[in-house]
């Protein structure tokens, strides 16, 4: 039983006090970390869940989508609804914290309002403080998209990560992003982490072995609770393939069941998939296959204020950046869950005390950087944010950055659904450039490319978005583009989608037979050459001095 009260408690407070003019001392009287940790406790287990940190090691400020379409089943349904309809559904009064959390509206006032959010030490003093009150029925699972995207986390090859998390404690894990620091240092770190990292779905690909555990047995609050590891399946194609070579992925349906039922033989009351498949894919396992109670869902970056029910399975999205933990509690009685309790905790970074062990341990690994990383680039004449399904702003920048110092007549930009928030008039620092760029394939390539294989990238991408099957979908955004505009139906099938296609400069449509010069980064091909991409952003904005990107042209139909 979720109870709605406990989630609106925050909103209810503040809803009379929300003129448009607050300024963040005043939000911080208003709002007090008890509000935040408020929770009334029930049953014998509870799960904390935190999921896609994405390595951002201190609050940062990063803005919920505006577009985020489902198609097929999922049209219309959480977590495709945005904005106001966000604040609608869940009766979230405008201008509140939680509109701020939750939605793009009004953002610019209320990122001023209440500031930043996430931090690994505020993120350990809740966590401190749900362990203090329920002592050993807690679970602490870890999401994956931890080790990686972050400048120091690049530097260290995720040291930095596995550092701080290891002052968390959490109990298991799951990846993603982790694969990309290559097969060797990924079994180099699992070996030593001081905890399980599960993945089921991760097989040997030369003998079909397991590569990773595939669930871990607990004991909490006298439940037996197994947990079950589900990495990200796609990532030998949005990933490089030629750094994990040896080991092959995929959602592994079958094995999903046989691992459950397994468990349930071994005396297993409760059943937690861990996972990092995306929530509409999730969601659809969940229909699928039988006794999973609850699926902590990742990927996809979606932060819902209360559960969702696909039978008598719960799916927790705990959202991204270190902007919230969810808290689950349970109880658990006869091999049975009886009933539940949730509650998506906003992590507010000028309202939660910072613990001091953590925050000393992120100040000595950041303190030999922070010179460089705070180093004054350039300034933004608009709000640079990455999210949306067709363009962000970020990405605009990126895009920009491309054409100018690559010297080309078209930009790629992946859709990648993390990196950092930068206001109207803020600085633009090494470290936000990093934010949104730093991985292990960075080359800034250059290359011809026909009209035909532009459509056809372009046509991939968007059955990776918009395919019906969940399955089919691998749950980032639309590729970015700049010096190109087109159009898409989402309603239509595979490989009919785009048309439409202008190149800007010229204004005439793109020839399917003509070539033309392209720029992009994070190719997944091996031996892929060029400057590293936060270099060419750097460049462009240290030439720029003030940036105002040039927005994508993306006509939407079918929506």
């Amino acid at each position: 039983m979720t109870s709605r009260r406990d989630f609106l408690q925050i909103a209810a407070a503040t809803a009379a006090l929300v003129p448009s003019g607050w300024t963040r001392a005043f939000a911080q009287q208003r709002l007090t970390q008890d509000d935040l940790l408020a929770f009334e406790p029930m049953g014998n287990v509870t799960l904390v869940h935190l999921t896609d940190i994405h390595a951002q090691l201190r609050p940062v400020l990063f803005r919920e989508p505006s577009t985020n379409l489902g198609v097929g089943e999922a049209r219309g349904q959480v977590p495709h609804i945005t904005g106001r309809a966000t604040l609608d559904l869940y009766g979230i009064p405008g201008g509140s914290p939680l509109a701020h959390a939750l939605t793009p509206e009004d953002y610019v006032a209320l990122a001023r309002s209440y500031g930043r959010m996430g931090g690994l030490d505020r993120i350990a003093t809740v966590l401190e403080a749900i362990r203090a009150e329920r002592g050993d029925k807690v679970l602490f699972l870890d999401g994956g998209d931890t080790w990686q995207n972050s400048y120091t986390s690049m530097l260290s090859k995720g040291q930095d990560m596995v550092d701080c998390m290891a002052l968390l404690k959490p109990d298991a894990m799951t990846g993603h992003w982790e694969f990309t620091l290559g097969t060797d240092r990924v079994k180099e770190i699992v070996d030593g982490l001081g905890c399980p990292f599960l993945g089921q779905n991760v097989r040997d690909a030369e003998w079909n072995e397991p590569a990773f555990e595939s669930t871990k047995m607990f004991e909490r609050g006298g439940a037996k609770v197994a947990v079950i590891g589900q990495a990200f399946p796609y990532t030998p194609i949005a990933n490089p393939r030629w750094m994990i070579p040896n080991w092959s992925f995929g959602i592994r349906e079958e094995d999903v069941q046989a691992s459950i039922d397994k468990a349930r033989k071994e005396g297993a009351d409760l059943i937690v998939l861990l996972s990092h498949n995306g929530f509409d894919v999730d969601r659809k396992l969940a229909s699928r296959v039988k006794g999973i109670d609850v699926v902590l869902t990742g990927h996809t970056h979606d932060a819902l204020p209360q559960a969702v029910k696909v039978g008598r399975t719960l799916l927790i999205a705990s959202g991204s950046h270190g902007k919230f933990l969810t808290r689950v509690d349970l109880d658990v009685r006869d091999g049975a869950v009886k009933g539940f309790r949730s509650k998506l905790i906003p992590i507010f970074s000028d309202v939660i005390a910072p613990q001091a062990a953590m925050a000393a341990r992120i100040q000595a690994i950041r303190a030999p950087h922070e010179v460089m990383l705070g180093e004054e680039l350039g300034r933004t004449e608009s709000l640079l944010y990455r999210r949306g399904n067709f363009n962000g702003t970020l990405d605009d920048m990126i895009c920009d950055a491309l054409l100018s110092e690559r010297d080309a007549e078209i930009a790629l930009s992946p859709g990648f659904r993390w990196g950092t928030t930068l206001l109207p008039g803020q600085p633009i620092t090494r470290e936000d450039i990093y934010n949104a760029t730093a991985i292990t394939y960075p080359a800034a390539y250059r290359m011809t490319m026909t009209g035909a294989r532009l459509k056809e990238v372009l046509e991939d991408v968007a059955d990776n978005l918009f395919n019906e099957d969940p399955y089919y979908q691998q749950g980032g955004d639309m590729v970015r583009v700049g010096g190109v505009s087109y159009a898409i139906d989402i309603a239509r099938p595979a490989g009919q989608r785009i048309s439409d296609l202008t190149l800007l400069r010229t204004g005439k449509p793109i020839e399917a037979g003509a070539s033309y010069t392209v720029a992009g980064w994070a190719s997944v091909n091996e031996g892929t050459e060029g400057p590293p991409i936060w270099d060419v952003v750097a460049a462009h904005v240290q030439r720029k001095g003030t940036v105002s990107p040039t927005p994508a042209q993306v006509t939407v139909r079918g929506a």
